[in-house]
């Protein structure tokens, strides 16, 4: 099964789609494309090119127009449908409109809705935006037995991160890299992230998965045990002494282990360091937090805000995985070396009273204690109790 398009005149058309799905699938349906042989009439679908681009919460616009070749057509009767693709021709339906019928599907209820500027617009309105609305939409318009289909890709401003849970490196089978990236407020980011962060200046000596099953590592600075000096990355990525992104191919997503390349956007809330009274172990990392109204943040929302929101603070503090890091900006001394990035001190022993602790508070969530925090007793007692147990301690303001 291929792509097949016919030219016609200044636009290239795509060919008509036929379902071969059982009738109410909505994920995974399978699509095959045959050529349209005759040209009179043909309706024509024109997309975007390139990409569009949004962020996390925010309301972008996928834009689709149509048009007839002969002008006799009404764009009465016209069905528009709009489908995601989830795996080379594999759709997931999205919303279709039919005359004054709308619908949409799955978690783009109350999310998606026809731009409606005019005859022959078919854009889609998407609002609120996810992690999960990245990739490509196809907007296909059928009038009778004429059709014809355009595809939009929808990217994210964000930031791509590596990650392995506190079992160390290499411990991750695919799916549980699916996972591991959602609990850190992530997904698992495409290989077209991954190699816009390497242009960035990412460099990771790790090799991990991606979303479509491939396994790579981005290298910036070339050295021998990061794939040789002069490098060998894989198709579309760079090369040379310049390094590049390697690239082992598609492995056994069940079997075979590895790290994550995860990926996330903007923070809809605030990410903030929370330096106590004295160091926390990290039990007590997510009574302090909810001390201020927040929870402690994930390594995804850490991310978010060193690279969207600038944070920069040159003290450590535990994350919600048991790991403990800190955002530099503006790289100097004593702050973990020359280049901006989010310093990894790995999992510390949960029990050590190290660090202080980075909090998230969700949008129009209040501070309970906006003129500060501390610890103590609720009974009583001041901040020096003798041989009162610490682990008996609550949040109090101060």
């Amino acid at each position: 099964m291929v792509w097949a398009r016919a030219a016609l005149g200044p636009w290239m058309l795509w060919g008509v789609l036929l379902l071969v799905a059982p009738a109410g699938a909505q994920r995974g349906r399978k699509k095959v494309v045959h050529v349209l042989e005759g040209e009179s009439g043909s309706v024509v679908v024109q997309t975007a090119p390139g990409q569009v681009v949004s962020h996390r919460g925010g309301t972008i616009v996928l834009p689709c127009r149509y048009h007839y070749e002969a002008t006799a057509h009404s764009h009465e009767g016209v069905r528009l449908k709009w489908t995601k693709v989830v795996e080379p021709l594999a759709f997931t339906d999205v919303f279709v409109a039919l005359g004054p019928q709308h619908r949409a599907f799955g978690n783009y209820r109350g999310r998606a809705e026809l731009q409606g500027d005019g005859p022959g617009d078919a854009s889609l309105v998407l609002r609120n935006v996810t992690l999960q609305d990245y990739g490509h939409y196809e907007c296909e318009v059928t009038n009778e037995l004429e059709d014809d289909t355009g595809m939009v890709k929808l990217d994210l401003e964000g930031v791509v991160f590596p990650y392995h849970p506190r079992g160390g490196r290499y411990k991750l089978s695919f799916t549980e890299a699916q996972r591991a990236c959602g609990e850190q407020d992530g997904i698992l980011a495409s290989a077209e992230q991954l190699h816009a962060a390497w242009r960035d200046g990412l460099d990771w000596c790790n090799a991990g998965w991606l979303r479509d099953g491939s396994v790579q590592y981005p290298v910036s600075r070339p050295r021998e045990p990061c794939g040789g000096l002069h490098g060998a990355g894989g198709a579309g990525a760079g090369g040379g002494a310049a390094g590049g992104v390697r690239n082992y191919g598609y492995r056994h997503n069940a079997e075979e282990r590895y790290d994550a390349f995860c990926f996330t956007s903007n923070l809809p809330g605030r990410v903030f360091f929370l330096k106590p009274l004295r160091p926390l172990p990290f039990s007590g990392a997510a009574r302090a937090c909810a001390a201020r109204g927040a929870a402690v943040a994930k390594v995804g929302q850490l991310f978010a805000a060193w690279k969207l929101q600038l944070l920069d603070r040159c003290t450590a503090g535990w994350l919600a995985d048991g790991s403990a890091r800190y955002p530099i900006v503006n790289p100097r001394a004593r702050c973990g070396g020359l280049r901006p990035g989010v310093r990894n001190l790995g999992f510390p022993d949960p029990g050590r009273r190290l660090f202080g602790v980075y909090c998230y508070r969700a949008p129009g969530a209040p501070d309970p204690a906006p003129g500060g925090w501390g610890w103590g007793w609720a009974g009583g007692g001041g901040w020096a109790g003798g041989a009162r147990d610490p682990a008996a301690w609550t949040p109090l303001r101060v």
